[in-house]
């Protein structure tokens, strides 16, 4: 393993919170002024970056860090009872006594993704969490984690479902592995260029 620290996404690279992110939503968007999405629609959504997703449901950006605060709120009530994505605990207990740290960041809520981890029995995997209520600010935040641990950008690999996951890291000069079982497509993951493109978790042990 040439990598010291791994950092992952939450949302639909270790919890399976696609269903539940929807309902949520659906919930709370006509209080916004924003119209619902429905089931038929999430595959072909998959395949917008986030920009084109804002603009595909007429969602203003300045409206995103009031959705994305009551949103986690709302899905606390509910975290424990999520699912983790299949395979993807074995994995995690695997791979992390191969480096030195385990960390998450994510746009979720530090409570929320802890009470999960409890509930499922991966707490104590993890050093950190991290959140950022910016869609947009994982960059910032990846840097900073790399100077915290004092990690050259090649010791340090960031792993996420989404578009934005490999924009950050690339922006922050730090590695990525895309997941292909969480929110956006494989194939418009494949072509954002990231280090790593994994189609299940049982992938990440041919980083060992």
């Amino acid at each position: 393993m040439n990598f010291r620290t791994l950092v992952f996404d939450f949302d639909g690279t270790i919890a399976d919170t696609l269903g539940e992110t929807r309902r949520i939503f659906n919930q709370i968007a006509p209080d916004y002024g924003i119209r619902q999405v429905e089931e038929h629609e999430l595959e072909s959504l998959r395949h917008l970056s986030l920009k084109e997703l804002l603009d595909h449901l007429n969602i203003p950006k300045r409206r995103v860090p009031a959705l994305i605060t009551r949103g986690t709120g709302m899905m606390r009530g509910n975290i424990t009872q999520l699912q983790l994505i299949e395979g993807m605990r074995e994995v995690l207990i695997e791979m992390r006594t191969h480096v030195h740290s385990f960390g998450i960041l994510t746009s979720n809520a530090t409570a929320n993704v802890d009470l999960f981890l409890r509930s499922h029995g991966l707490r104590e995997q993890f050093d950190f969490i991290s959140s950022t209520s910016k869609l947009t600010g994982k960059a910032k935040h990846l840097k900073a984690i790399r100077k915290t641990f004092s990690l050259r950008p090649e010791q340090m690999l960031y792993i996420g479902d989404e578009l934005r996951d490999v924009k950050a890291s690339q922006k922050a000069g730090i590695p990525i592995a895309a997941v292909t079982w969480g929110f956006n497509s494989r194939a418009s993951l494949a072509a954002s260029a990231p280090d790593y493109l994994f189609d299940t978790p049982a992938d990440f042990l041919q980083l060992l």
